[in-house]
């Protein structure tokens, strides 16, 4: 009994915080929002999306911004978001687009399959990458996921990072930024 409420509790935990853990402070936690668990800029790269169609860094030169959800295929709080993201990503402005990280596929896991399938289902119809070594290496203080960061058209990381499954968050901090 006492295994199976240690069990529960740990689970819980983990959903209420995403996949993961972070290390902001309680106020940050409470509003979702804390400084960006990454690098300033997003490293040159050269990665396949999960449908296995080449892209670099240049995908965030043709838009003012990017939402860039890191997620991954073992978190449900990830996966649950995706229908709402994929809904945001249909009425975003022009100069706006999201991309999800799959942080726990490679180019020969089975996680693409996983990652595919998810998107199908929950209709996320964006560009969902898997990291090459240099986005490994850039996203490797996330503690969490589904962690999002907002990327101008020069690669740099601007606004706040959000840790956990916040869409409304994601548009409340893009509506900051594009103002």
């Amino acid at each position: 009994m006492k295994k199976f409420l240690m069990t529960i509790l740990l689970t819980t935990a983990i959903i209420f915080s995403g996949c993961g853990s972070d290390t902001a402070t309680f106020n940050e936690r409470m509003s979702g929002a804390q400084a960006s668990p990454v690098a300033e800029k997003i490293p040159e790269f050269l990665a396949k999306t999960i449908d296995g169609d080449p892209v670099t860094q240049e995908i965030f030169a043709a838009k003012k911004i990017t939402v860039v959800n890191i997620w991954g295929t073992f978190c449900p709080p990830c996966i649950a978001e995706m229908p709402e993201l994929g809904e945001m990503a249909r009425n975003l402005p022009d100069d706006v687009q999201i991309i999800g990280l799959v942080c726990d596929a490679s180019e020969k896991s089975a996680q693409i399959q996983k990652a595919q399938q998810i998107v199908q289902q929950s209709g996320a119809n964006f560009v969902n990458i898997i990291p090459d070594d240099r986005l490994i290496k850039f996203i490797e203080h996330v503690e969490a996921v589904p962690t999002t960061i907002f990327v101008n058209s020069k690669g740099e990381v601007v606004g706040k990072a959000i840790i956990g499954a916040n869409v409304k968050g994601y548009r409340d901090e893009l509506e900051k930024l594009l103002q």
